[in-house]
């Protein structure tokens, strides 16, 4: 990508609207940088032994003479996992705010059982996961090529030359249930019982949401939704195509702002930048606002043209997270929400 093209791809840009860009190559930052630790000696729950295989959605199979236990992962899918009963011993990525409490990322999990060998893009203590005897690094990719997500291009060889095989799950071009059953795929293999009664609830939550969310957009189709997150000088505002929850919610029937192919490209197809001045460029029923750390919440976005949107003035804004937990448990909401969002929707635009 040219330095042209990548103007507006800071780490919040990265991290905006359209999903979490995979640009690896480009943007990570080679980092040791120290990170607090909660630190644990619990690993995997439910491990067992004898010879372990997973094949990952790059095509690459992971092996160890044993099933992990030492399990070090990308703070969401150690959220995920450990919503199946299968625990991290370390994590990497946004994973503790500032006053100490929980990101959002990080789910149900009890940050100070797990050891944070990185809290932010760039960051990864080499010390610290060697120092876990890592049976296996997770994590989550958002691009074709593979990319592992918050494991820093510049130091993945010495990151990967601990020993530990490396697992990556794919979020993207692909819809939200793909990824939701391949993470159940890999919790059972990591000894997760997926037949229990909780998770089978949790994934009957999700499909009767699904369900709801296609009678609600049936019933109001004309309902128009733009995905957006906020930055201090930029509002960007999602396609609906590459992001697994996006497209998902689209083949339920959603009705997306959809923003021109053209004002994709600099980003790769993922979103369009604006400034705040036109920040009323679409028309928009329902307003999606990244919930993540990355970016600013709707509460304190203090730009006159936001305040002035006929959405924003009907109270009609939700949260999204465009780095799903990739759990039923997780998921099942975020649809319930958006449906609830279009159910009770006045045509404002």
């Amino acid at each position: 990508m040219s330095n042209a093209r990548a103007t507006h791809l800071s780490r919040r840009g990265i991290l905006a609207a359209g999903g979490a860009l995979g640009l690896g190559a480009v943007l990570a930052a080679c980092g040791d940088d120290d990170a607090k630790s909660g630190g644990s000696d619990k690993g995997t729950t439910a491990a067992k032994s004898g010879p372990w295989t997973f094949k990952d959605d790059r095509g690459q199979t992971a092996k160890t003479d044993r099933t992990p236990a030492n399990i070090v992962s990308f703070i969401g899918v150690a959220a995920a996992l450990h919503d199946y009963g299968i625990e991290s011993k370390g994590v990497f990525g946004p994973t503790r705010l500032k006053d100490g409490k929980a990101d959002v990322q990080a789910g149900d999990l009890d940050i100070s059982k797990v050891t944070v060998i990185g809290n932010e893009w760039g960051q990864f203590n080499i010390e610290k996961y060697a120092a876990l005897s890592p049976d296996v690094l997770i994590t989550t990719m958002f691009d074709a090529a593979g990319t592992l997500w918050y494991v820093p291009e510049e130091s993945k060889k010495k990151i990967l030359a601990v020993g530990a095989p490396s697992v990556g799950i794919s979020v993207y071009d692909v819809q939200l249930p793909t990824p939701l059953q391949r993470m159940l795929e890999l919790a059972k293999s990591l000894g997760a019982d997926t037949t229990s009664s909780t998770i089978t609830a949790a994934k009957k939550r999700f499909e009767d949401a699904a369900a709801r969310l296609r009678a609600a957009t049936k019933a109001k189709p004309n309902i128009k939704v733009l995905v957006g997150s906020a930055s201090q000088d930029i509002f960007y505002v999602s396609g609906s195509n590459l992001s697994v929850d996006l497209e998902y919610f689209k083949a339920l029937g959603v009705n997306f702002v959809e923003p021109a192919a053209s004002a994709l490209k600099a980003s790769g197809g993922w979103y369009e930048n604006l400034s705040w001045e036109n920040v009323d460029k679409y028309g928009a029923d329902v307003i999606m606002m990244d919930n993540r750390t990355s970016a600013i919440q709707p509460a304190d976005i203090t730009e006159g043209t936001w305040k002035k949107l006929p959405a924003v003035k009907a109270g009609q804004v939700i949260a999204r997270n465009p780095e799903p937990i990739l759990s039923y448990d997780k998921c099942a909401p975020l649809l319930e929400d958006l449906a609830k969002a279009i159910e009770s929707a006045k045509k404002v635009s």
